[in-house]
């Protein structure tokens, strides 16, 4: 860890109005009215899961509770007491006030208590995260920047004068509760939102969206048969690409010979669907290497398990591999436009399709599902995936001790609906229709939530400019 400047030379240079202060007002250092306390080196050997008592770690610093806990001696002083006002010291440099139930100041993690009344307490818990983010951002790392109690000692604060601090301090709290009311609110309507796409998706793989639909097309071709139809198109894909010297199609070829599955039987399905396994509905899944591969700082974007969520890439924060790279992890079956990706790792259970003009690689714990475009819909099966009646299942074969996963065979055997082709392009566009409309209100919520945040930063910059409580 490096500072790149003096804490004096950050707070001077910066432009961010929340380390300003009125003309009037004197600065003094925090160690010059709190004492910091850092945690203690408690031995891990002691640490538990539920015996013992509370150990707070830095992960815990904006949490309302831990899930570690200590059961070696300790000294009284380093017991944390709700109300606490807590800095972690690696990472973000996150500080708050402990919420949850008393417990050991662990490593890492220092605690502030204010020994002077020369500043209320309200306005250091709301100009102290200011300061700790620009200490942030001009600390160097080489992989997680660290924070010393000295620099936390010179943190150069605003003191208003003394009439003023308590009206700033009420000010602020007051505008605080009303935004604090809003993003409850905004936050009940999100989890509405969230509560109805997985109804959406719950009443689409049963078969409720199209129950009418059924009644008003009695004669398609049913699901069995169309299990048929997959199975031939799959062996046609298959004999080219064994003629074209594929070892992978050739295992998959005999696997599919021996594969079985269990079908849910706590599920009723309309008639004409049919259950049926992620392997048998698809041409081919495909997992992907099992080494970590050497990224670049440029090149073709490496799909991980953190890249998949809620049924979308997220590229912006893939790594990259190179040509080579990619030509060698990628030689069992490159992947394509259309082509569904499947975490088997945590977090587990995500999947996206690739978009169209896409190239890209799979990183560890990845695996492709190719599915015959004109027999399956690859929506319909990512809407299945999604879906909470899959969600809440698919993990039930999962192993490991620490990290959980599933088997390349467990993810082959999940079980599938399979409607008529016809009726999976119908529900895909009662819940493309349905979803849209979700995604909107939820962009907007989002846009909203992050509205309450600048206000939140308005606040602080009219206490501390001088303008508020005055």
């Amino acid at each position: 860890m490096a500072l790149t400047e003096s804490v004096d030379e950050i707070v001077e240079n910066s432009n961010n109005p929340l380390l300003g202060k009125h003309d009037s007002w004197k600065r003094v250092r925090l160690g010059e009215i709190a004492d910091i306390q850092n945690g203690f080196a408690f031995k891990s050997s002691k640490f538990t899961k539920q015996e013992g008592v509370p150990l707070i770690r830095i992960r815990d610093v904006v949490k309302d509770d831990t899930t570690t806990f200590y059961t070696g001696e300790f000294e009284p002083e380093y017991m944390v007491q709700p109300g606490d006002l807590l800095i972690g010291m690696d990472g973000d440099f996150n500080c708050a006030r402990w919420r949850g139930s008393p417990g050991l100041l662990n490593q890492r993690v220092c605690r502030i208590t204010l020994k002077s009344d020369v500043l209320h307490p309200r306005l250091l818990d709301y100009a102290l995260p200011g300061y700790l983010k620009a200490i942030h951002e001009k600390t160097s790392s080489v992989t997680v920047k660290h924070l010393s109690s000295k620099t936390i000692s010179e943190i150069p604060l605003p003191v208003p004068p003394p009439e003023q601090q308590e009206l700033m301090a009420a000010e602020i709290e007051k505008q605080f509760s009303r935004l604090d009311e809003a993003v409850a609110g905004l936050k009940r309507v999100k989890a509405n939102l969230k509560r109805y796409k997985a109804a959406v998706l719950k009443a689409a793989v049963e078969g409720k969206l199209t129950e009418e639909w059924r009644k008003q097309n009695p004669d398609v071709e049913p699901g069995s048969k169309l299990l048929e139809r997959i199975s031939e198109a799959r062996n046609v894909w298959l004999e080219q690409k064994i003629s074209d010297g594929s070892g992978e199609a050739k295992r998959l070829a005999t696997k599919i010979k021996k594969h079985t599955f269990d079908a849910p039987e706590d599920i009723s399905l309309p008639d004409s669907w049919v259950w049926t396994s992620l392997l048998t509905a698809s041409l081919v899944v495909v997992d992907c290497h099992n080494k970590t591969a050497p990224y670049e700082e440029t090149g073709i974007p490496l799909v991980r398990t953190t890249n998949v969520r809620d049924g979308s890439l997220i590229l912006e924060t893939a790594k990259y591999v190179s040509d080579e790279t990619y030509e060698y992890w990628s030689r069992r079956c490159p992947p394509e436009s259309g082509d569904i990706l499947f975490t088997r790792e945590a977090p587990m259970g995500e999947a996206a399709i690739i978009p169209d003009g896409v190239t890209l690689c799979m990183g560890q714990r990845m695996m492709l599902i190719r599915l015959p475009g004109e027999l399956v819909d690859n929506t319909f099966i990512l809407d299945w995936i999604m879906s909470p009646v899959f969600q809440e299942r698919f993990g039930a074969g999962a192993v490991g001790i620490g990290v959980k996963h599933l088997r390349v065979g467990d993810v082959e055997r999940l079980f599938v609906p399979l409607p008529p082709i016809e009726e999976q392009r119908q529900i895909t566009e009662i819940v493309d229709r349905e979803l849209s409309i979700v995604a909107g209100q939820m962009a907007d919520i989002n846009r909203a939530l992050a509205q309450t945040n600048q206000l939140r930063q308005a606040v602080l910059i009219s206490g501390f400019s001088g303008s508020l409580g005055s």
